[in-house]
């Protein structure tokens, strides 16, 4: 599939198997799209208000210039349900050729919007306003079109068709309700019938057997009035006489709602077919295009309409020749079925559109919506279209979207925790601005006076009446107070005079669980009477608790029964060293031995403590690999090359064990890191270190058994601590490669 889509955007003529495969199916799909098209064009315009034969014009000459000139290949352009609501209000308040007019204007302001490249900000727009505003479409269309179900007509508002329903459903029903009420049913049913009957889409099923049933039993039916002949209306737009105003307000709101319909229809085919992604400028350059042909005909508004899209992508399609053709067949109908689709009675195209409208609210989105907390936009949006108008639905949603932004963004949570004894935590996170100073004044009045305070700071941003109000509070305080930041030093910079007044240019700063203590033990931030001394693995043991074990006390928990190591960890016990930390592991990851020069005695001398470790990691715990790792500027290989401390004689009885790497040294080729030979003689050693101990463990018959029956692998790694740079031994390189090249 995505090689086919390709291929639409190839620049040379395509090759004549390929070019009659994908008009095969592009064929099969125009022909699927253009059955579901016909009656719901019809359905829209009659919703709306608009002449009937509005709706086939839309859906043949925009559809056509749409399909043709835009930038999505499989997008299906024409009249859409989600116009009819402002298109009903246009049209009673200034008439049919005037809101040709203003389709032309919608068009062309499309086109503006395409050329200006403003295609993309119109996905900016949150989803619970579009969910929001698709309902409250089909909610309005809805309530209006289940009157003409009933045998009346629609009012004048949403409002006012709520109010006349229970009336109007006492009232005495005729031949309309039941054609309404059969459509209803096929269109409720046909989801739930063997596939192949489903192969005919709903809508033409339903209109069909109604249009039939109302012929074959003579009832005398409002039908759809179309003259015979071309699709055409001979209207001429018109402009207005006054009322500029609302002339291009109404032109702005179907450019707005249009465009957008568009841009999401498209964006949704994208995710289901392979290859590039929709232009989307050129798609609402193209949808502009359409609008102002289609205006000019006297046609609807045309949108790129999801339903149709996916109709056309299930059915096959393979290039935008697909939804060319259906207006082909929607043309060659009206030339030659004129006298069919004349048969439609008017109740069944208002019971699809109650369909329609019904599914316009979209309970999937609606629950994606609630689960991003965004449940208060999506009900304003609907609240605003339903009750005043779209704009107003969509201008409430955008504001309360904003201001639930902004609460987010500025709020800060502050707290105060009792700590052992009279001392006291108050824990500030989040942005702190003026706007929080009334909360946090409040909750600091709540210290008792002379109670020891740490003043946890997580924030991101700090502004200077925030500052003002602690550092006011800080030297007002009758106890300690120490002020311990974590993250940048907001804080400590508006203390010395020097405050970051951007977030921009906020240091990064490491986490404290990845930074050694130097880097975050500094001296905090307390006024000189105040200050009290702590040792540093006190400090940092209580940063433990206060930070890590909360966030990983499932995880140990879990671990407290056994462990289930990956990796037997070899490495030396150079303090520069992390395993966890440059492997990226956890808890219960790692079974880690550490040792001057990360050396292994040989299975068979008399030390036995690394060999008590592989033999219990591997024959106990099973761990699937074993892994050594060296390190640049390792103390060992400096001392084994004759720069050992003198009178350390432990040291030197275990650095007898690197003996057998000075003898490989000298008889092996220098090993290569990152395709270069290391300038230091110490790290050339090192590397060669790491690949004579993989060869001593292979001399432990635990290791050996594992490895004869696949259930262990070796690995060398080796650390480069200057560049914090993690490399692997691969034999292919003669040497060392960086880790992230051999990644699978």
């Amino acid at each position: 599939m995505i090689e086919i889509v390709r291929g639409e955007h190839d620049t040379g003529p395509p090759t004549t198997p390929k070019f009659l495969e994908n008009l095969k199916h592009d064929v099969l799909a125009s022909i699927v799209v253009f059955l579901v098209a016909v009656p719901l064009s019809l359905g829209v315009a009659f919703a709306a208000g608009a002449p009937l034969l509005s709706g086939l014009i839309s859906a043949v000459v925009g559809g056509l210039v749409a399909s043709a000139f835009g930038g999505s290949p499989l997008q299906v352009s024409g009249p859409s349900a989600a116009l009819t609501v402002v298109l009903a209000d246009t049209i009673a308040t200034h008439g049919w050729p005037v809101t040709c007019a203003i389709t032309v204007a919608a068009g062309l302001l499309q086109i503006l919007f395409g050329l200006t490249r403003l295609a993309r900000a119109a996905l900016a727009v949150s989803p619970a306003i579009v969910h929001g505003l698709l309902a409250g479409i089909g909610v309005t269309l809805v309530l209006g079109q289940l009157h003409v179900v009933l045998g009346g007509s629609a009012q004048g508002s949403a409002l006012a068709n709520v109010l006349a329903l229970p009336r109007q459903i006492a009232a005495h029903h005729d031949q309309a309700v039941l054609i309404g009420v059969v459509t209803l049913a096929v269109l409720l049913a046909w989801p739930r019938l063997p596939k192949p009957v489903r192969r005919v889409p709903a809508p033409l099923a339903a209109v069909a057997l109604a249009t039939g049933l109302s012929v074959a039993a003579g009832m005398s039916l409002p039908r759809v009035d179309l003259p015979a002949g071309l699709p055409t209306l001979n209207v001429v737009p018109r402009l207005p006489d006054g009322g500029w105003g609302g002339f291009a307000v109404a032109a702005l709101t179907i450019a707005l709602i249009a465009g957008l319909e568009s841009l999401l229809s498209a964006v949704s085919v994208d995710k289901l077919r392979g290859g590039p992604r929709t232009d989307l400028d050129r798609e609402l350059i193209g949808q502009g295009a359409a609008n102002v042909a289609a205006g000019a005909l006297g046609g609807f508004p045309v949108t790129g309409v999801i339903v149709r899209s996916m109709t056309n992508y299930e059915a096959g399609a393979r290039t935008r020749a697909s939804a060319i053709l259906h207006c082909a067949w929607i043309l060659a109908a009206c030339l030659l079925f004129t006298g069919a689709l004349r048969l439609i009675p008017l109740a069944a195209l208002a019971a699809l559109l109650v369909y329609v409208g019904a599914k316009l609210v979209n309970l999937h989105g609606l629950k994606e919506v609630r689960r991003h907390g965004d449940l208060p936009v999506y009900a304003v949006t609907l609240a605003g279209a339903v009750a005043v108008n779209l704009l107003t639905g969509v201008a409430a949603g955008v504001l309360l979207a904003l201001a639930m932004m902004l609460r987010r963004m500025i709020f800060s949570g502050i707290h105060v925790e009792r700590d052992d004894g009279d001392r006291h935590r108050v824990v500030i996170e989040g942005a702190l601005t003026f706007l929080s100073v009334p909360r946090l004044t409040r909750v600091l009045a709540e210290v008792p006076a002379h109670a020891d305070v740490r003043l946890e700071l997580l924030v991101d941003y700090l502004d200077h009446a925030a500052f003002d109000c602690l550092r006011g509070w800080q030297q007002a305080h009758a106890g300690p107070v120490t002020v311990d930041e974590i993250g940048h030093p907001w804080f400590e910079r508006g203390t010395s005079g020097a405050p970051t007044v951007r977030r921009s240019v906020a240091a990064r700063v490491v986490p404290r669980w990845l930074a050694p203590w130097s880097e975050w033990q500094a001296e905090h931030v307390v006024l000189p009477a105040q200050r009290t001394a702590s040792s540093l693995l006190c400090r940092g043991a209580s940063e433990f608790h206060r930070r890590t074990a909360p966030l990983l006390r499932d995880t140990w928990s879990g671990l407290a029964h056994g462990q289930q190591p990956h990796t037997l960890f070899i490495t030396c016990g150079d303090a520069r060293i992390v395993p966890n930390l440059i492997t990226t592991s956890g808890p219960g990851d790692l079974f880690t031995v550490r040792n001057i020069g990360n050396l292994v005695p040989p299975a068979d001398g008399d030390d036995s403590s690394v060999g008590a470790a592989i033999e219990y990691a591997v024959g106990v715990l099973g761990v699937a690999e074993i892994v050594v790792c060296g390190h640049s500027g390792c103390g060992a290989m400096k001392a084994l090359l004759g720069q050992a401390p003198a009178g350390l004689v432990q040291l030197g009885s275990w650095l007898r064990h690197g003996e057998a790497t000075l003898r490989r040294r000298s008889r092996e080729a220098p090993l290569l890191l990152g395709g270069e030979r290391p300038g230091a003689e110490a790290d050339q050693l090192a590397l060669q270190n790491v690949v004579q101990q993989l060869e001593t463990l292979r001399g432990y018959p635990v290791v050996a058994e594992a490895l004869a029956r696949g259930g262990l692998r070796l690995t060398g790694m080796y650390f480069d601590v200057g560049a914090a740079q993690v490399s692997l031994l691969d034999d292919a390189a003669r040497g060392f490669v960086r880790a992230g090249a051999l990644e699978h």
